[in-house]
């Protein structure tokens, strides 16, 4: 039997210079147990393989750019792995500290019951000022309630936030019990893999944790058809495996674009923002109606034509490189 506890799992396919300083972190974790690194690469050309290679003390795994699925390979990955926790990360997504890992595993220890952890995000420091902060409020609400089950079957059924808050997972930066995962592996879909899983598990009667100091260095500031784009892959998905609509209307999108743009606007103001720099304020602003375009979309793909949606999809452009 491995003493190994958990295995550290990297999806890549031409990830760029950002993956190095993250391979080099993950590799830099001090923990009270051995670990292992398994990177599978589906197609990288632009000298990833031959870095991962040049580590003598990480697992490579290689398979064609057609096979890629993000819970299909994310499987792959775990079944050829050994240790007794599988912390999933993304190409972008480094450690803030050599803790990172142990941070997590103790935090699945704490509890048998804990199917998966999943960790905070933070902006990288070049991030803008409206990424940083949107992320820090996105996580901060976690911190009330950083251990969750299915406590209430009536509110799961009727309640969709309290669903969505059930449901939310990112293996931007996660850790799952093997165990569990044998009996309940990723499905096999085209995006929210991570928030699929979670939600089998929760349904399942697991739990699923949060962990503060297991953090990463994460974040992206998109262009604003970039924005759209993700969005729309989101908001598409969503519709699709839990039923969400994230955009029901014209109307909830305006009241929405309202308040988020009223909120940047207050939050640049507070900051000295609005009169330092105008154009990133008004870039946000007009990132928030991208992001709810693309919700509203998205909500709608399945009326749009396949040759359309494959354009406005960031995830198939992506991956198709």
């Amino acid at each position: 039997m491995s003493d190994i506890k958990a295995s550290v799992i990297i999806p890549t396919k031409n990830p760029g210079g950002v993956f190095r300083p993250v391979l080099e972190s993950v590799l830099s974790q001090l923990t009270d147990w051995p670990f292992e690194v398994v990177v599978i690469d589906s197609g990288s050309k632009d000298g990833t393989v031959e870095f991962v290679k040049s580590k003598a003390n990480v697992k490579l795994i290689e398979i064609p750019a057609h096979e890629f699925g993000h819970g299909r390979s994310r499987n792959f990955a775990i079944a050829n792995s050994v240790g007794e926790y599988a912390a999933v990360i993304t190409h972008d997504a480094q450690p803030v500290d050599n803790h990172w890992l142990q941070r997590l595993v103790d935090i699945a220890e704490s509890d048998a019951r804990i199917a998966g952890v999943f960790g905070k995000h933070i902006a990288y420091p070049q991030s803008s000022v409206f990424t940083a902060r949107e992320l820090e409020l996105h996580f901060i609400g976690f911190n009330e309630a950083p251990l969750v089950h299915l406590e209430d079957s009536k509110r799961y059924a009727e309640d969709v936030g309290y669903r969505q808050f059930l449901h939310f997972f990112s293996d931007n930066n996660a850790l799952l019990r093997r165990s569990v995962w044998q009996t309940i592996p990723y499905p096999d879909v085209d995006f929210a893999e991570d928030q699929s899983w979670a939600k089998s598990i929760i349904e399942a009667g697991y739990y699923k944790a949060y962990s503060e100091a297991g953090a990463v260095y994460h974040s992206h500031d998109y262009t604003l058809f970039e924005r759209l784009q993700r969005s729309f892959d989101e908001s598409y998905a969503f519709k699709r495996f839990f039923g969400y609509i994230l955009c029901p209307n014209f109307s909830s999108m305006f009241k929405s674009f309202l308040a988020l743009s009223r909120r940047d606007v207050k939050y640049a103001r507070s900051i000295g923002m609005l009169r330092r720099a105008p154009l990133q304020v008004a870039h946000a602003v007009i990132d928030n109606l991208m992001r709810l375009l693309g919700h509203y979309l998205g909500s709608r793909g399945e009326r749009i034509p396949k040759f359309v949606r494959k354009q406005i999809s960031r995830d198939k452009k992506l991956f198709a490189q």
